[in-house]
């Protein structure tokens, strides 16, 4: 067995809290790092984030829509994030894509 610390359970989730904002920074400070890069490599991204948010909410009696949860997640309004930092994807891109998505599902 491993030599994990033993942490209370409102330890943990405060931890993991923070945990995820400073992810959620992390991406907004970085923009030019694009979703379907993290996608390809990860098989999850900011829009996976948002979709995630809403069901966790939802999990919870709170009402957060989609395009909210991007806002939370992006920083901004996901149509002012897209003008200013998204870019086309290439045909490379949009290939692994496709294989990200089914193990993004898996």
């Amino acid at each position: 067995m491993s030599d994990l610390p033993k942490i209370d359970e409102q330890s943990r989730i405060e931890i993991e809290a923070a945990l995820f904002r400073k992810l959620l920074g992390h991406l907004q400070k970085h923009p030019e790092v694009q979703n379907i890069d993290i996608m390809n490599l990860a098989y999850f991204c900011r829009n996976c984030f948002s979709k995630w948010y809403v069901s966790e909410a939802e999990s919870h009696g709170i009402e957060v829509n989609y395009e909210q949860a991007r806002e939370i997640v992006y920083g901004m309004p996901y149509a002012d994030y897209r003008a200013r930092y998204q870019n086309e994807a290439s045909v490379e891109q949009l290939d692994r894509f496709a294989d990200s998505q089914q193990k993004a599902t898996e």
